[in-house]
């Protein structure tokens, strides 16, 4: 487990903080902090100084003692600063909006000008800072966001093997699950989740390509937002696909999905995709409590999970939206995923042209130049690297053609078609739906560094093929362990999205902290 840098990071840090967040925290300090997981959270009065302080104990309690959740690649060692600076500001009559002194972890495939590394967990890219900031990053510090730190990912965001462990990097380690340490973060924003579950961070940003949002926020009881594809500017982030990538929250509650998406989205002059996107509307005038009255909701029951427990608590989320006024379609046809293939196939090509691209750009001085360099490098690297899985499919994608290549283009047209056209669009037209609801998947799986991921299903496909919004919220606990709700609707419904989530979020109230367990607790019965 590689974790220079973070211990780096951590030394310079420590020297700023008060003693009693010292890094040699005590076991029984640390037991107590994570059995106590939001006790004295910073409120919007607390100053950003005694906020950072107050995460950065936590993260010396509890992600490297204490239940050692290894939710952080490395710790930003100009936060204390910043946090000192928008201190300044507000005294003197300066607020930049509602992110202003906020704590937020990035994760570490985007990039940060800064001190940081930018490395998606890989040792090829290990102490490697990007040239400059990504738009999104610059969109946060403007708005007053102390970014405490980047997140440890499944590495590359998990593109790098077809038998891999979500959560693990060659950088990081692997994080562990809050809710049961010996269970998956699922990925590929794994550190993001686990930390803002672990309470070690205020809000945190993932990025999702098929499921790497929207997965690890369920399975770790949270809020994730998989924004419409051009919502959010892709530039600076190390890219899998440019047809499905995208950055969103991962949050606590809907509010602060909101207040996030607030910031980050704009159009960027370096991303194309943002052009098209009409203006974002008020994502905070869009939560109302009554939102899901008349709407109406499609079930997609193709995609319950078959788990007679976590489909059950489906059943009481579906029936909480019928009594908050929703008209709910039940069922809609919305068919299983039939375009795997496809969809792998425009992966590992953008991927394989894309990440050139990248490292051109952000990361000249980077040891590798293209895919073939990292294929290489993990192989010269193989007991650090590939300890537990290979390379299967960075050697798919090196070996197919370029952008113009007939595979590319037809696969491309085929996931479109299939996505929009066969897909969600025509079942919306088709039932006149504003969203579809299915569970987001089920719950956290064991850690298996052998058979690699053993959770299989989920409901991320549909969206993330087509690059429509995509919206977790918690919907309880299945044996101690979170499920998730899905709402999908159409290209740029975020706002409507948020509002449902929302009003879904406030009549249940059904998320609950995690207790840190060291393994999974079942019932005697």
């Amino acid at each position: 487990m590689q974790r220079r840098r973070f211990f780096a990071s951590m030394g310079v840090i420590a020297s700023m903080v008060s003693s009693r967040s010292a890094l040699s925290a005590s076991p029984a300090a640390s037991a107590s902090a994570a059995t106590e997981p939001v006790v004295g959270t910073p409120t919007a009065s607390t100053s950003a100084t005694e906020a950072l302080q107050y995460y950065l104990k936590r993260i010396a309690d509890i992600d490297r003692a204490g239940p050692q959740v290894r939710s952080m690649l490395e710790l930003n060692p100009d936060a204390m600063s910043i946090a000192g600076t928008l201190d300044a500001e507000r005294k003197a009559g300066k607020v930049r909006g509602p992110l202003h002194g906020v704590t937020v972890a990035i994760k570490g495939n985007i990039a940060t000008g800064d001190r940081m590394a930018t490395n998606a967990g890989s040792l090829a890219l290990d102490k490697i800072s990007a040239k400059r900031d990504s738009f999104l990053v610059q969109r946060l510090r403007e708005a007053g966001a102390v970014i405490v730190g980047k997140t440890n990912l499944s590495e590359w965001a998990n593109i790098r093997s077809t038998r891999s462990t979500s959560g693990w990097s060659g950088v990081g380690g692997l994080t562990r699950n809050p809710y049961a340490l010996d269970r998956t973060t699922s990925g590929s924003s794994s550190g993001s989740a686990a930390a803002v579950a672990a309470g070690l961070t205020a809000m945190a940003i993932g990025t999702e390509t098929d499921g790497s949002i929207t997965s690890p926020a369920s399975i770790n009881g949270l809020v994730g937002l998989k924004p419409t594809v051009g919502r959010v500017s892709r530039d600076g982030i190390i890219p899998i696909s440019r047809t499905q990538d995208t950055a969103g929250p991962i949050v606590r509650t809907v509010r602060d999905a909101a207040v996030l998406m607030s910031v980050i989205s704009a159009k960027d002059a370096n991303d194309s995709a943002t052009h098209d996107a009409p203006l974002p509307t008020d994502y905070l005038a869009a939560l109302d409590a009554n939102a899901l009255r008349g709407a109406r909701i499609g079930v997609a029951r193709n995609y319950f999970s078959g788990h007679d427990e976590v489909d059950a608590q489906i059943e009481r989320a579906i029936a909480q939206l019928k009594a908050l006024g929703a008209d709910v379609v039940d069922p809609v046809d919305l068919p299983k995923i039939t375009y795997d293939n496809e969809e792998l196939a425009v992966m590992l090509h953008e991927f394989k042209h894309d990440l050139a691209v990248w490292l051109d750009t952000f990361a000249p001085h980077a040891r590798v130049r293209n895919l073939a360099d990292v294929i290489a490098f993990n192989d010269a690297h193989r007991t650090t690297e590939m300890p537990y899985f290979g390379q299967e499919l960075f050697l798919q994608a090196q070996a197919l053609g370029g952008l113009d290549s007939d595979v590319y283009v037809k696969a491309l047209a085929t996931c479109r078609t299939a996505s929009r056209d066969e897909g969600l669009d025509k079942v919306m037209a088709d039932n006149h739906l504003d969203a579809i609801v299915a569970p987001t998947g089920g719950t956290a799986w064991l850690t298996d560094f052998i058979n690699g991921d053993s959770g299989g299903g989920g409901f991320s496909t549909p969206a993330a093929v087509a690059g429509y919004p995509h919206l977790t919220v918690p919907a309880g606990l299945v044996r101690g362990l979170p499920v998730g709700l899905s709402f999908v609707g159409p290209a740029w419904s975020e706002a409507r999205l948020l509002g449902f989530g929302y009003a879904f979020e406030q009549a249940t109230q059904w998320r609950q902290e995690p207790k840190f367990m060291e393994r999974t607790s079942v019932p005697v019965v």
